[in-house]
């Protein structure tokens, strides 16, 4: 088991209430939960995301925490959030990173892994 270790597992949903594909515009929510799967108590700072559309145009976020939330892990110990985007084609993933620092002040990323965005049977 590594020091400095969180995991992050991924559920989206596509929200065709808040869509208009009309006017290119589909919405996504992701559920995110975030676990401390190292020995060493850490905090999440920051994150920064990767949104990559079915045209291949890639819009970028950076920004503090997650929701509002900075939270602070001790090993074994997991955080939740649901959050969204809104892209311009029915189909596109988001991969990214979380900035965090460990109790005893050494500082890592940890990489979110690549998921897909995609209308409910989209794709086969």
């Amino acid at each position: 088991m590594a020091a400095y270790e969180f995991t992050v597992s991924v559920n989206t949903q596509y929200l065709a209430e808040q869509s208009e594909p009309d006017r290119a515009s589909y919405v996504f929510a992701y559920a995110i939960t975030i676990q401390n799967t190292g020995q060493i108590a850490a905090q999440l700072i920051s994150r920064h995301w990767i949104i990559t559309d079915g045209h291949n145009h890639v819009e970028q976020v950076r920004g503090l925490g997650v929701v509002g939330h900075q939270p602070f892990l001790a090993p074994g110990e997991q955080f939740e959030y649901t959050s969204g985007t809104a892209i311009a084609t029915p189909q596109g993933s988001m991969t990214g990173t979380y900035f965090c620092v460990a109790e005893d002040g050494e500082q890592f990323e940890v990489r979110i892994p690549e998921f897909v965005l995609c209308l409910p049977r989209a794709l086969h």
